[in-house]
């Protein structure tokens, strides 16, 4: 089956079309209560973003500028597949994967006759588009989510998660308050633990181990996405904001910032991606060595894949 749409404009994250869709509307619900463990974070002036000589250029990580954000509440956590679940029970709501039949999986997870006759971007061979994959059957049909409850829901759009947030009374986090949070209090570290991938030989987050994309050893434990509670927390108490999934975030892609401090900066007013953050279990420094917490990549708002997921903020004003 050949799927439209344009060739992937990134290594990471294979895109469904161009398309700027409009979130599907989803009754208010009373998903809140999902979210009573927010963490308080204060805000404050930070440096965002990097120069690291191991970045992307045309990532537009850098320059380094001084950005305040304003004290907001964020999820320790990523939305799992149990959290998802009750809002389509309770909404009826439907992915944009199931409505267009199909979502890319990694073919590494698939058995050989389905990676044979799938199809598959030109630049990023190992995405397979496989008919019945979506977030309750992440691998395709006969797949399940039975046992991972607690990890990380996958095949979202932006749009399914921007439905989400409605249902819940939350909202998407800008790029900014993503990486305040996810620095946990350190200054221009390379990761949200520190400048070392591996202290002391501990593995910190989920990515990938071995020879990218045909052989992952899986040392840190996991093959594909873990619990989102694996792993250690950075020092706002967040789990997983290096690796597991990719995470949407409010705003349009742009990679002009300029220099000049800002507050509560929110994203270009035009284009047709969304940002996404954090790498996910397929990242590899070989390849893609975005699990660094400044780096960053887009997506279009109605992709789907198995490593891009979301988590969630509120307003102090409305907590």
């Amino acid at each position: 089956m050949e799927h439209a749409g344009p060739e992937p404009r990134g290594c990471c994250a294979p895109s469904r079309g161009d398309g700027d869709g409009a979130a599907p509307v989803v009754p208010l619900g009373d998903g809140t209560s999902q979210h009573d463990g927010m963490v308080l974070l204060p805000g404050g002036t930070f440096l965002m973003g990097a120069d690291d000589a191991d970045g992307f250029p045309a990532d537009g990580e850098g320059p380094v500028r001084e950005v305040t954000v304003s004290p907001f509440r964020i999820d320790p956590y990523a939305v799992t597949n149990d959290r998802f679940a009750r809002f389509v029970e309770e909404t009826g709501h439907v992915t944009e994967a199931e409505r267009f039949g199909w979502s890319y999986v990694f073919a590494g997870f698939l058995p050989g006759a389905l990676r044979r006759g799938a199809a598959r971007p030109a630049q990023t061979p190992w995405w397979c588009g496989v008919d019945g994959a979506c977030w309750r059957a992440p691998e395709g049909p006969g797949s399940t989510v039975a046992e991972r409850g607690d990890h990380p829901v996958v095949h979202v759009s932006w749009n399914d998660a921007v439905a989400y947030c409605g249902w819940a009374g939350v909202r998407l986090p800008t790029e900014a308050e993503w990486e305040y949070a996810a620095r946990g209090g350190l200054e221009q570290a390379r990761y949200p633990w520190g400048d070392e991938l591996t202290p002391g030989g501990a593995h910190r987050c989920n990515i990938w181990q071995g020879h990218f994309p045909t052989k992952n050893t899986a040392e840190d434990g996991y093959r594909g996405t873990a619990p989102v509670d694996a792993f250690s927390p950075n020092g706002f108490g967040l789990f997983n904001v290096s690796g597991n999934v990719w995470e949407w975030c409010a705003d349009r892609w742009g990679t002009e910032h300029g220099t000049r401090p800002r507050t509560d900066p929110s994203g270009p007013a035009r284009g047709a991606s969304k940002v996404i953050r954090g790498g996910s279990y397929l990242c590899h420094r070989s390849y893609c060595n975005r699990y660094r917490v400044a780096a960053r990549t887009s997506n279009t708002p109605d992709s789907t894949t198995g490593h891009m997921g979301f988590r969630c903020v509120r307003d102090v004003r409305d907590a």
